[in-house]
């Protein structure tokens, strides 16, 4: 291996890449709690690390020794205060948007492990978003693809149920308990309504959008399922893939969509 000495240090190959990655993980660090208070803690703590580092390498012994104590607890803290943000960093690793980045091979060897053949009566589910769209009923249809959806589904009410236009009407009708949140269709029936979902924290969302546009942002970003919204102030049809979301979408357009991910 090549080294390269700057005045009485060398530096080497792995040392770059370890310089790199480092301020990669800083980067993405500080891009998930940028505008957050907990920023100004991870300054903080970042802060005395590098001193703690300068301590050491000095070789003062006693404040070395009470810096590092302190560095042990605050890791603890840091691990408390950011949970949010390490789970929302972690999850990233297994979302769609992360997998789209990997080269063909490894995304190949990805979908091998994951694969499962879904299907769908798509027309039956094109027919109550239609009819719900016609009368201004708020929905939101979540359609399961390889991800099981078990912690969202553990949210709702669970029933298993084959596809039914009616049902799915049913369940939305504004004096329905079951209207307020989230119905899960997944292998080609209906097992949960009533379900809460992540809601999406990106500034892409037009602020006019609601809660039912966010959520269903919010579901495609962390996993490969599918959200179908229905507005209820308008009565438009919108669906949602990978964190992206296509508005003003008629019922034909929806078919032609659902087929090409379910049939094709």
């Amino acid at each position: 291996m090549l080294l390269f000495t700057l005045a009485f240090i060398q530096i080497g190959f792995l040392d770059v890449l370890d310089i790199f990655l480092v301020a990669l993980l800083i980067y993405e660090i500080y891009r998930l709690i940028r505008g957050t208070v907990a920023i100004n803690l991870f300054i903080g703590i970042a802060g005395i690390y590098f001193i703690w580092r300068l301590v050491v390498a000095l070789q003062m012994i006693l404040l070395s020794q009470i810096l590092g104590a302190f560095i042990g607890v605050g890791f603890i803290a840091l691990l408390i205060v950011f949970q949010p943000e390490i789970r929302q960093f972690l999850l990233f690793f297994g979302s769609p948007a992360f997998l789209e980045t990997l080269p063909k091979r490894i995304r190949f060897l990805f979908g091998k492990m994951n694969r499962i053949e879904s299907t769908l009566d798509v027309d039956r589910v094109v027919m109550a978003v239609k009819h719900l769209s016609d009368t201004k009923t708020g929905a939101l249809i979540v359609l399961s693809k390889k991800h099981d959806l078990r912690q969202v589904i553990d949210t709702g009410e669970k029933f298993i149920s084959d596809i039914s236009s009616d049902l799915i009407e049913t369940v939305f009708f504004k004096n329905s308990p079951l209207h307020d949140g989230a119905l899960i269709i997944r292998d080609n029936k209906i097992v949960a309504a009533r379900c809460i979902l992540p809601v999406s924290k990106s500034k892409r969302i037009e602020a006019v959008l609601g809660l039912r546009h966010r959520a269903a942002v919010g579901i495609t970003e962390q996993t490969d399922a599918l959200a179908l919204v229905v507005s209820e102030e308008t009565g438009s049809i919108s669906y949602s893939k990978r964190g992206g979301m296509i508005h003003q979408v008629a019922a034909h357009q929806l078919k032609i969509f659902l087929e090409k991910e379910f049939i094709s």
